[in-house]
């Protein structure tokens, strides 16, 4: 290629394709029009040698085109492709982002990072800004289901923008499943103390830990626990770990029918959770549940609250929700107060560096 280039005559953009003979001076006071033929073909010249020539000569190649990021290779991404480059041993890790949440995606990031468990996470986009930064700083680890949610809408718990950005996790997962892999769901308010792969023991099809936070004795019952006031258990949707089993398939097609049932309203603001726990109820005795242990998946009711038992079980917590509690600054600044808010001092650990 270079050989080529230094035999190819270039035409200079700067000079004049029509140079003014002696016999035009008379003319030459005449205004010239930046419409004219000379000045237009000289522009387009100019564009196009540096359009062609710009990667060689060091200069961004985005300085005179810009590609509209429906065209970009990452908007072509495939999640078959994206779960082939980053699954390792048949296995994801998987959350779901809007960029409100990028700040918690790389705390989240920053404490799997510390158990060597990043080079299994997908990180499932839900807009093109999100899709593209992440992949800028981290090629390949983000992907696109369509359709595209409104970027800002999905933020705030209890509205409609809440509910259709939780309501795709079943979809989903259910694709996954559907492509092979097992699958690790984390929401992104959740910090990593210890790798929780251990923990999934025996072959049961779907994972899941408890929202309740009154005590439950070190050895409970691993069975799903038996309804509460609603007529529905308790189960947290936000952490879940799926085979790519019939019994795992089930409930995630069941969650959807669920959410079906009881969509968004203005008067019942709805959210996913319910949906996955009537899921879970409504077909106990066709698929293996497995419930995991409170001491190491506690709710953030639990953990942040009840400062005897976090001290009771000093060492046994694995991962810890930043639930219980509504609004970015709060869960910021509860990270910050317990020491989980990682991008402060480890923010070079992280896949996407400072962010």
């Amino acid at each position: 290629m270079s050989g080529f280039l230094h035999q190819r005559s270039l035409h200079n953009p700067f000079s004049n394709p029509f140079p003014i003979s002696s016999s035009s001076s008379t003319n030459s006071k005449k205004p010239i029009s930046i419409f004219s033929p000379t000045i237009l073909l000289s522009l387009l010249s100019l564009i196009v040698v540096l359009g062609v020539f710009s990667p060689w000569l060091g200069m961004p190649q985005n300085l005179f085109f810009t590609s509209k990021p429906s065209i970009s290779k990452w908007g072509h991404y495939t999640l078959d492709q994206a779960l082939t480059f980053v699954a390792k041993n048949g296995t994801v890790i998987v959350c779901i982002v809007s960029q409100p949440y990028l700040p918690f995606l790389n705390n989240w990031l920053i404490s799997i990072t510390m158990q060597k468990r990043q080079d299994m996470v997908l990180v499932i986009a839900e807009d093109y800004p999100s899709l593209y930064k992440v992949n800028e700083l981290w090629p390949g680890h983000a992907v696109l289901i369509p359709p595209v949610l409104d970027v800002e809408a999905a933020h705030k718990f209890g509205s409609k923008g809440f509910f259709n950005f939780t309501a795709r996790r079943p979809s989903h997962l259910l694709k996954i499943l559907e492509l092979g892999y097992s699958v690790m769901y984390n929401d992104v308010d959740m910090v990593w103390l210890a790798d929780p792969f251990p923990y999934l023991q025996g072959n049961h099809d779907v994972y899941f830990t408890d929202d309740m936070t009154a005590i439950k004795p070190l050895d409970h019952s691993h069975d799903l626990p038996p309804p509460g006031n609603k007529g529905r258990p308790y189960i947290c949707s936000c952490m879940i770990f799926l085979r790519p089993t019939d019994g795992a398939k089930l409930i995630l097609k069941k969650w959807l029918e669920e959410l079906q049932l009881e969509p968004w309203s203005r008067t019942k603001k709805s959210n996913d959770q319910p949906a996955f726990n009537w899921a879970l109820m409504k077909n106990v005795k066709e698929v293996d549940l497995y419930l995991l242990p409170q001491a190491a998946f506690p709710t953030g009711g639990l953990y942040f609250k009840n400062k005897t038992w976090v001290k009771e079980t000093k060492g046994k917590h694995v991962i810890i929700h930043n639930n219980y509690i509504v609004g970015f600054e709060k869960k910021i600044k509860r990270f910050r107060d317990y020491g989980f808010w990682l991008v402060d001092e480890h923010a070079n650990e992280s896949p996407l560096g400072g962010l």
